[in-house]
């Protein structure tokens, strides 16, 4: 079962993630308020009672010890706003009387320092406060002095002060969501345009997508004009190739036809001859064609396993070339694979290698290498090679070097044409043992 399921868009997904996390961190920062406020008035209210003890001392010390000399009283709880209690063997003071309940304990208790007592019911005293009691020696006298607080109104106050903090922090997130919210729309404001772009190119009304894309959709917008260049590519070589085809044929079946549509002459030999030789010429032309159509460049989301394929090429022209022997050397892994459309690495593989079977001596090479973002190819033969001065010419459409072995011209033509559909480079050598040396890089 699902705990969580990913948001259906962008959006949702932001917001799910940032607004959570937002309010946490508010809640958060809220608690910690909380506890640091508590522990800020703590520590200042134990400040005060501290100086107020030191000042009550002083004034003992400087009456030696006298409690009937001391200014306290109203005076000392209209200007500190703290009850007192003061203790010697001969007397105590407690202000307000209502207090004694709650700081005869303390005086008794023997403890010094920081006191508190909380959770009293006592009428007209306070259940929560917070004290400190000063024991010290007037001469032979022993003085016990405590300054206490009453807690509850301070805590009122604190209470309050939490409850505001809350209420601006509600605030806050509000501001945080509208704020997210705002950076959202901004931040996706491309992606619409972009749709836009995509409506309109699908509507007729341009040909390429032309957005001013923020850097991290640059790479998207960029594949796909390139991958409409690559369709319109596509879509012009099919126009040229049906032309062609058209022009082409169009000769032979004219002749043909007027050969047939001749009821005058009967079919003799030379006319058999002449048309079967008409027929030839279509046949050549449309299997040219038909060559042609097969590598019409990349297609997106095609790939071929060049370790495979190469085996199975290597395999079928071992049998069609039992004399010659046919080698592969590859680093590649097995399940290694190359963004280039299977038939296409077919077209390539199979006739540099049926070239090289047809020219070579004993030996052909295969290497399959990839590296640094380029894959690389190399078939090398064993044959007699080509002239420095004819390396130049090779690839050129129907051009044979030499017209004693069988063929069109048309195989490293056809290589050329697809490396070149695919942003690669050809190059032709003469290779270690004399034959010729093709590497092809993408």
């Amino acid at each position: 079962m699902t705990v969580f399921r990913k948001p259906a868009s962008v959006k949702g997904a932001l917001l799910a993630l940032l607004l959570p996390a937002g309010i946490g961190l508010m809640a958060l920062a809220w608690l910690v308020h909380g506890l640091l406020l508590d522990r800020m008035a703590r520590e200042f209210v134990e400040s005060r009672l501290q100086d107020e003890v030191a000042f009550l001392e002083h004034q003992i010390r400087d009456s030696d010890g006298k409690l009937d000399t001391l200014q306290t009283g109203d005076y000392f709880q209209d200007v500190f706003h703290h009850a007192f209690a003061i203790h010697s063997p001969s007397r105590t003071i407690i202000s307000p009387k209502a207090w004694e309940p709650l700081l005869m304990p303390l005086v008794e208790s023997g403890q010094d320092g920081t006191l508190r007592v909380h959770g009293s019911d006592i009428a007209d005293a306070p259940s929560d406060i917070l004290a400190y009691r000063q024991s010290f020696r007037v001469g032979d006298t022993p003085i016990v002095v405590i300054v206490s607080e009453d807690l509850s109104a301070l805590k009122r106050s604190q209470s309050e002060l939490h409850a505001w903090t809350a209420i601006v922090s509600i605030l806050l997130i509000l501001l945080l969501v509208s704020v997210i919210w705002l950076g959202i729309n901004l931040s996706l404001r491309p992606v619409v345009t972009l749709k836009a772009a995509l409506r309109r190119l699908q509507d007729g009304e341009i040909s390429r997508i032309d957005v001013e894309a923020p850097e991290e959709f640059r790479p998207l917008v960029q594949q796909l004009n390139q991958l409409l260049d690559s369709l319109d590519q596509r879509l012009e070589r099919s126009r040229d190739a049906l032309a062609n085809l058209s022009h082409s044929v169009k000769t032979p079946i004219a002749a043909v036809r007027q050969i047939l549509e001749d009821e005058g002459r009967p079919l003799d030999n030379d006319l058999r001859h002449q048309m079967a030789v008409r027929l030839d010429d279509i046949d050549k032309q449309l299997d040219a064609e038909m060559r042609r159509s097969r590598f019409a460049g990349p297609q997106v989301g095609k790939s071929a396993y060049p370790l495979k394929q190469a085996r199975d090429l290597l395999w079928m022209l071992g049998r069609l070339y039992p004399e010659k022997s046919f080698e592969l050397s590859s680093p590649l892994a097995e399940e290694s694979r190359w963004p280039i459309e299977e038939q296409d690495l077919n077209e390539i593989l199979g006739n540099l290698l049926d070239n090289a079977g047809k020219w070579s001596s004993q030996c052909v090479e295969l290497s399959l290498e990839q590296g640094n973002g380029v894959a690389r190819i190399v078939v090398a033969d064993d044959g007699p090679g080509v002239e420095k001065s004819e390396v130049a010419n090779l690839g050129q459409r129907g051009l044979r070097l030499d017209q004693q072995m069988p063929g069109h011209g048309l195989g490293l033509a056809i290589v050329r044409e697809i490396v070149t559909r695919y942003g690669g480079d050809i190059s032709f050598m003469t290779g270690s043992s004399a034959g010729l040396r093709v590497v092809i890089e993408f």
